[in-house]
């Protein structure tokens, strides 16, 4: 994949992401409050799994923008586009669909959580 093409893909990847954790951000703060006005109108631990639901979606997004400047890394080092575990060259088609892709697909199928 051409740098310009890389850098483009991963510039709108991190743009989306960071939307995504400031809407989600706000969103939790506004649920926050809202569990708090109507805390003693509702069951007690309904409050406690949302706020685990938001923490844990706020967490993913996080982890993904540190996928993405991993990323940024490799492509500043001339390594992007190869797998970091074998530098087995990763498709064009994987990077269009995931910039941050850090395996080949096969790599990732051989990988828990992968």
């Amino acid at each position: 994949m051409e740098e310009s093409m890389a850098r483009e893909l991963l510039q709108a990847e991190r743009a989306r992401l960071q939307q995504l954790l400031a809407d989600r951000d706000q969103s939790a703060r506004a649920d926050r409050v809202a569990e708090d006005e109507s805390a003693r109108f509702s069951d007690g631990a309904e409050p406690l799994t949302a706020e685990a639901a938001d923490d844990a979606i706020i967490a993913g997004i996080r982890e993904r923008l540190a996928a993405v400047g991993r990323a940024e890394e490799r492509l500043a080092a001339g390594t992007f586009g190869r797998s970091v575990r074998s530098g087995t060259p990763i498709p064009d088609e994987r990077l269009e669909a995931d910039p941050a892709a850090e395996l080949t697909v096969e790599e990732a199928a051989q990988t828990p959580n992968g």
